[in-house]
């Protein structure tokens, strides 16, 4: 019921276009009927893609194939059109209000559906159940490696952002799936505070690894749009991030450790 959510093909390639001015450098993509309701449309999906790829050179497109708007196969119908990326949930928790179903038959289905026209699977995270399944789908081959997970907090009757689970989730994967890469996701307010703990987590381990640059931050891939706030989030990382590089490059190198820095 937000009256600023862009509804039209055309409203979502504006709003994706002012994330990417902003900085923001994967769009995930849903799309809506005209009034408002959510879809899978392949053809929407066609149209939003093609105005992503003319307005917004080199960002990396990414299809929701969520259970949001719709069911069974329905749900990958847009994959034949070959987006950078899909969104693939590889186990089944609890939403707001329902049980966001992701069956075992469905997952692979999906899944071999990205690996048939070449996409990378972001893997959504609800639960640590699912970090384990998405390592076990790509030892056996269901998944291509390295496996790219989100982390997703937040969610009201799922896994709430937690600087502790966090923590524990960033150590799961990278033992269990060394070769991962991994983002996060916080819904409405713990946004900033996930923004916040994947700074600082990519900060001190890059000046482990004995680097010395860490303006990559100034382009975070975790910056989503389609929503009116989606240049803001973009923007908001890179006011986090300027003063972490320079604060906890100094606590890091005297050994007092990260500090967490608010607006």
């Amino acid at each position: 019921n937000n009256p600023a959510v862009p509804i039209t093909v055309t409203e979502q390639v504006e709003s994706t276009h002012a994330a990417f001015e902003a900085g923001a450098s994967i769009a995930h993509c849903h799309v809506r009927n005209d009034d408002g309701s959510t879809t899978s449309d392949p053809e929407k999906f066609g149209r939003l893609m093609e105005g992503i790829r003319a307005h917004c050179p080199d960002m990396i497109v990414q299809f929701s194939t969520g259970g949001r708007s719709g069911s069974g196969a329905e749900r990958g119908g847009m994959l034949p059109l070959k987006p950078d990326m899909a969104s693939l949930t590889v186990g089944s928790n609890n939403f707001p209000t329902r049980v966001y179903e992701n069956s075992p038959d469905l997952v692979d289905w999906l899944a071999s559906e990205m690996l048939k026209y070449d996409i990378k699977p972001e893997i959504e995270a609800f639960d640590l159940s699912h970090i384990f399944q998405a390592a076990k789908m790509a030892e056996d081959g269901r998944l291509k490696a390295p496996l790219y997970v989100q982390f997703v907090m937040g969610v009201k009757n799922a896994m709430p952002v937690d600087k502790g689970v966090f923590d524990f989730y960033v150590e799961t994967l990278k033992r269990l799936a060394p070769d991962a890469q991994w983002c996060g996701a916080g819904v409405g307010p713990g946004q900033i505070l996930l923004n916040e703990l994947k700074i600082i987590c990519a900060l001190i381990a890059k000046r482990l690894r004995r680097q010395t640059q860490p303006w990559w931050i100034a382009r975070p891939s975790f910056a989503k749009n389609m929503t009116a706030r989606s240049q803001a989030l973009p923007r908001r990382a890179r006011f986090l991030a300027f003063p972490c590089s320079i604060l906890q490059k100094a606590r890091v190198q005297e050994g007092r450790g990260p500090a967490i820095l608010r607006p």
